[in-house]
């Protein structure tokens, strides 16, 4: 028999009956959404600040680069957001500030993010690859918590599914534009409400993220054994390729797609698939001007 809920997981049987958005405290609501973020970076923070301890590095230059690099990356989040979802805004233009209904773009987010790390370690005179072979794992962890934000919105979720991870959603709860005609003709009604069976993709990312983390903390652990032959800069490839091979597969799945303007291409998948790519030749090439040396180095010795 079928159960109401809010949100459902229906072959793990979870049931989240009643899943709020925000928590009422007085006449203001804190969102999940915001909560879920702030989760993310603050755990990403204590991470970046372990291995930066156990590599040697000093701590103080993440957290000193983490109150630049945060703020500016959510604005990043949000201004490409914002760019691709441009009909949305153009009426509204004041709810381009209201961020507690959602609306941020990872993507833009990671842009800068890199951006401002490059700057930085510019002005610091650090090495960058150093750098950014750390702040990245706290970047892939916030990611893979924050993630979670769209699960309490109702959103980032793909076409309709009967898998095992099938998530069972309020047709009345969810952005109408990402609803399809699939979704529609499977949709049940239970106690008089509509509710539609989806592709949980936020999960999907979460799952492939923690996947991708596990990796490069082992990337982390190896390149300080000099057997691995783990070098400068490997553990930020590894994160663009990590991401962007699962991220250029999930996107395919979704529905609520940011799509470059006037055309049905999502700007995601093209982004992933050019990142994955790119970092791929770069990853080869490093590697293989690694093996020259080292065998110029044996033909010496």
């Amino acid at each position: 028999m079928e159960k109401a809920a809010d949100v459902a997981f229906p072959h793990l049987h979870l049931y989240f009956e009643h899943l709020p958005k925000i928590i009422p405290i007085g006449g203001f609501g804190i969102a999940y959404y915001g909560i879920c973020i702030a989760l993310g970076m603050l755990l990403g923070i204590l991470l970046v600040i372990v291995v930066a301890k156990k590599t040697g590095q000093n701590p103080e230059q993440y957290l000193d680069y983490a109150l630049y690099g945060i703020l500016l990356s959510v604005a990043g989040a949000r201004i490409y957001y914002v760019i691709f979802s441009w009909d949305r805004f153009k009426d509204h233009p004041l709810q381009i500030f209201n961020l507690r209904t959602g609306g941020l773009a990872i993507y833009g987010g990671v842009i800068v993010a890199i951006i401002t790390a490059f700057v930085y370690c510019r002005i610091k005179k650090i090495s960058f690859f150093t750098f950014a072979d750390t702040a990245i794992l706290g970047l892939i962890t916030g990611q893979m918590i924050g993630r979670y934000g769209n699960f309490f919105n109702r959103e980032v979720f793909g076409g309709y599914t009967d898998c095992l991870f099938a998530m069972r959603l309020r047709l009345d709860e969810v952005a109408v534009e990402d609803v399809t005609q699939a979704m529609r003709d499977h949709a049940t009604v239970v106690d008089g409400v509509s509710y539609i069976q989806v592709h949980p993709t936020f999960l999907y990312e979460s799952m492939w993220n923690g996947v991708v983390l596990i990796v490069l903390l082992l990337l982390t652990y190896w390149k300080k054994k000099k057997k691995f032959k783990v070098g400068e800069g490997d553990v930020f490839r590894g994160y663009l390729m990590g991401y962007g091979l699962g991220r250029l597969i999930i996107e395919y799945v979704r529905t609520d797609q940011l799509k470059i303007w006037n055309t049905n291409i999502p700007v995601s998948m093209v982004l992933s698939g050019f990142l994955l790519t790119v970092a791929g030749i770069w990853q080869l090439k490093v590697s293989l001007a690694r093996k020259n040396a080292d065998s110029t180095e044996v033909e010496k010795i």
